[in-house]
């Protein structure tokens, strides 16, 4: 789905479910409530927690059985639509008593939900919400008008994936190449200069050749010098690659969704400052960004991806059934290819890393959705909702990720999988989507200007035209950028002969 109708949507996953209450399925211990008696249930404060994540019910509804256990207070988690979420919120806040004291949102929405009075400054006794405990994105995500408002829960963002296997083979035979090479000067060197050996060889002696092999750290040290830190070093990895009769591409993402493609601009572009919510703070129209998405045009000439046909889902696919050598994905992947392995429909290792630099110059850096339990400015149990909050996102954040496929904001959170710690580096580095209502439709706008970009139109004009439109809205009277000349043209990856196969 696209980033933009993730986010007009807030998290439509829950329509057709309606409201429905998740209070541990799944859990074994749950069969005993029935044996409590009604009256024992009545004395213990009672807090209600909203979500719309589907894949939590379970989670959320166990790590709620805990804290009741230990605090002596009952928490009830209950799915919702995401449809109208907030105002749905607002409205039971207002005229019932049925409301959630906390809720689970994405840090896009925190600035409406401060100003509707559903989010205030956290009550966060234990100090947990700190530096020790989250990375910068993730403080940032949940800080409104320079006040914490949210508790960093769990994160998406993208990060470069490649298939392991096809870079194991070429390293081995970089390495086996390397070897031949210097058998050869040994050889040579034993070689009079008549060209006779230096030593008798027994007659009919012929020692055979053993077959080549690297030992597992010198091959992994091999590998990781060729994953490629730029996409030039992609187009230079292109040039040379002997690929696998079933590729079809080294390289290919979704280049019609911008959550995968902010990443060319992320370091330049500035929408709201570090927190995402400062109108005072906007530069989208500037000579580096041009410079990024002339690079990024440019690479159409050697990836032909068409946006009107590619998706996601099918560069997933594509991926998993060894067609690609690189893509661009979020944390959904992991289990995705696990998932594909355990059916045997995946015969390859793979690899996770952090997004490339375009070039030596410009620096690239992925965007990141930040969800985050949030305390209903209008709960009376602010303080319970606020331990309860603390003890989901900190304390039982370990067990997050293998018990839901989201990835917990918590630093610190051991992984069986080396590829799901790999994007827990990638988010440390990311910009957060910001959260000013004035730029909401800033997504829907990019994406146009990202697909104009690619299919040829001016990167300049298209750019400024973007800028414009976004300035013209926050500040509320016409805005005129000083147009920008483009940079004389470069050859994206010099050493690429021509178009990808």
């Amino acid at each position: 789905m696209k980033l933009w109708k993730r986010i007009l949507a807030v998290a439509v996953v829950a329509a057709a479910a309606g409201v429905l209450l998740y209070f541990g399925i799944g859990s074994n211990r749950l069969a005993g409530l029935a044996e409590i008696p009604d009256n024992a249930l009545i004395s213990k404060p009672t807090i209600n927690l909203w979500y719309t994540d589907e894949a939590l019910g379970d989670y959320l509804g166990s790590v709620a059985l805990d804290f009741s256990e230990e605090k002596n207070v009952r928490v009830i988690p209950k799915l919702v639509s995401g449809l109208e979420y907030l105002e749905n919120i607002n409205k039971d806040s207002l005229q019932t008593n049925t409301y959630p004291d906390l809720y689970i949102i994405s840090n896009d929405s925190l600035e409406k939900a401060s100003l509707s009075g559903l989010a205030g400054t956290i009550q966060d006794e234990a100090g947990v919400v700190t530096e020790s405990n989250f990375s910068r994105p993730a403080l940032e995500a949940v800080t409104y008008d320079g006040n914490l408002i949210g508790y960093p829960f769990y994160f998406e963002t993208s990060a470069l994936v490649y298939n392991k296997t096809y870079m194991e083979a070429l390293a081995l035979r970089s390495l086996e190449a390397e070897a031949d090479a210097l058998a050869g000067e040994e050889a040579m060197q034993a070689l009079d200069e008549n060209g006779e050996p230096l030593e008798d060889v027994a007659e009919g002696e012929n020692p055979e050749q053993e077959s080549f092999t690297a030992d597992e750290a010198r091959l992994q040290e091999r590998i990781d010098s060729m994953i490629p830190s730029t996409i030039d070093n992609i187009l230079t990895f292109a040039d040379s690659y002997d690929a696998p009769e079933q590729v079809e591409a080294v390289f290919k993402w979704d280049v019609a969704d911008i959550f995968y493609n902010y990443f060319f601009v992320g370091n330049y572009i500035d929408v709201g400052g570090p927190s995402g919510d400062n109108t005072q703070e906007i530069d989208i129209y500037n000579l580096d960004a041009i410079k990024c998405l002339l690079a990024y045009q440019e690479l159409n000439q050697f990836f032909s991806i068409d946006p009107d046909e590619v998706d996601y889902d099918s560069v997933v696919r594509e991926f998993i059934d060894g067609k690609l050598v690189f893509t661009v994905a979020t944390t959904d992947i992991v289990a995705k290819i696990e998932e594909a392995k355990k059916n045997g429909e995946f015969p390859y290792e793979y690899g996770v890393t952090n997004v490339p630099n375009i070039n030596e110059e410009l620096q690239t850096k992925s965007l990141s959705v930040t969800n985050a339990v949030v305390v209903n400015g209008y709960s009376q149990k602010k303080d319970i909702a606020n331990e309860f909050a603390a003890y989901l996102t900190v304390d039982r954040a370990q067990n997050l990720y293998e018990r839901t496929g989201r990835m917990p904001a918590k630093k610190g959170v051991t992984f069986e999988s080396p590829q799901a710690e790999a994007f827990g580096r990638e988010y440390e580095l990311s910009v957060p989507i910001p959260k000013m209502m004035a730029t909401s439709n800033y997504w829907v706008q990019m994406e146009i200007a990202f697909t104009r970009i690619w299919s040829g139109e001016g990167v300049s004009d298209t750019l400024k035209a973007l800028s414009e439109k976004i300035m013209t809205q926050v500040t509320g009277e016409p805005f005129e950028e000083e147009f920008i000349e483009e940079p004389a043209e470069e050859t994206a990856g010099e050493d690429y002969a021509g178009e990808e196969e």
